[in-house]
């Protein structure tokens, strides 16, 4: 267990190195040390935040799992109420078309990332505490549905459908570890499919996203210049990069290039060689949180190990994913790499947690070939 801690934290430190290099990087040019700065900052709070999940005993998770879903559906309705309003300097302010942030004299917090973590933590409970019942409709769909609708829902209308297909991809596999059977899990996830293919197609800028990835070439100077420009980003990087800070894409031509498209920076700067041991790290930290899930202690702590190192995978493929255009633009951010106070915070806690799982996971189990005759005082002697 301590190998799988140990490189766990090695790839997550890997990748926070990499993102504030990436930083400083793709700004320099335009605002110098600004975000590289602010990177640090929350990169302080956030192992704070590590530190002090892996020092806790996560089963207290199980005490303040429903306070914390509680605040957190409470914040995202707040996001939705406050309107064009503010409250002592804080606002809910439209950007890129969606209200998904409070904003508090210039500094931002997305509650959705706090949604994320609560809505694990209560299935996790929820799993841990009906096992026995999972496998009925009742017990096993019907009220896990109602918890999962009532983040989702009011995600889902800000809108971000990133992360709502994000958060009911994890949901759902969480769910299934929990007992619930495959034929319960096909209706939701049919009218939730329904419910979005509807929203996308009553929604003309969705829309554009999808017909600009299906032909990019066509689109490549309207809403699919960003994902256009990214791939010429990843192309012209070859092997080895163009070398770090001799990048051209983030020159304008990629708007997002700090945040969402910041692999494509990679790429583009540190080569082919350089992406594909950030996947690789990805991989093993999926590895590692799977490993760590298997030697839980108990069903809580499986549950909830599982569904944080889905959430962090997951994530870290949807925005490849988006960068390379084979998927549809998602609007999020790649873990521990992308500029952002609120998702960084939140990955960190859930590494942090899953520290803490691994902290009190079951010992390993010790084999009759590990022993030798000598460590044994009954054993004959040799003549």
């Amino acid at each position: 267990m301590k190998v799988a801690v140990t490189i766990l934290a090695f790839c997550v430190t890997s990748l926070l190195a990499l993102g504030l290099v990436m930083l400083y990087s793709s700004s320099m040019t335009q605002v110098g040390a600004h975000y590289l700065m602010m990177q640090l900052v929350w990169c302080v709070f956030g192992f704070m935040l590590c530190f002090t999940a892996a020092a806790l005993d996560y089963k207290l998770l199980k005490k303040y799992a429903w306070p914390l879903f509680g605040f957190a559906v409470f914040l995202l309705l707040l996001l939705m109420a406050m309107g064009n309003h503010s409250f002592l300097h804080l606002s809910a302010p439209w950007i890129n078309g969606a209200r998904r942030w409070f904003d508090f004299r210039g500094i931002r917090f997305q509650p959705s990332e706090l949604g994320k973590i609560a809505l694990i933590i209560a299935l996790a409970w929820y799993g841990d505490r009906y096992q026995r019942r999972m496998h009925t409709f009742k017990w096993g769909i019907l009220f896990p549905v109602a918890i999962i609708a009532a983040v989702l829902g009011l995600i889902f209308v800000e809108p971000d459908r990133g992360t709502t297909i994000l958060l009911a991809a994890v949901s759902g596999a969480v769910l299934l570890l929990a007992g619930v059977q495959w034929k319960f899990i096909f209706p939701p996830v049919i009218l939730a499919a329904v419910g979005l293919v509807v929203s996308i197609l009553h929604d003309p800028m969705r829309m554009k996203r999808i017909f600009s990835w299906l032909d990019l070439e066509q689109n490549k100077a309207g809403v699919g210049y960003q994902a256009y420009q990214a791939m010429i980003a990843l192309g012209s990087g070859g092997w080895n990069g163009l070398g770090l800070g001799n990048g051209r894409q983030k020159l304008g031509f990629v708007p997002e290039h700090h945040t969402d498209f910041i692999f494509s920076i990679i790429g583009e700067e540190l080569g082919l060689v350089a992406t594909l041991l950030v996947i690789a790290a990805f991989v093993v930290i999926a590895l590692c949180g799977l490993f760590i899930a298997l030697r839980a202690r108990d069903t809580f702590g499986t549950l909830l190990a599982t569904g944080i190192t889905l959430l962090i995978s997951l994530q870290a493929a949807i925005n490849i994913g988006v960068v390379t255009s084979a998927l549809p633009n998602k609007g999020l951010p790649l873990p521990f790499i992308s500029y952002g106070g609120s998702n960084l915070l939140a990955m960190l806690t859930c590494v942090g947690i899953l520290m803490s799982v691994a902290r009190q996971a079951v010992p390993a189990k010790i084999s009759a070939s590990d022993f030798v005759t000598n460590d044994n005082p009954f054993a004959a002697k040799a003549a």
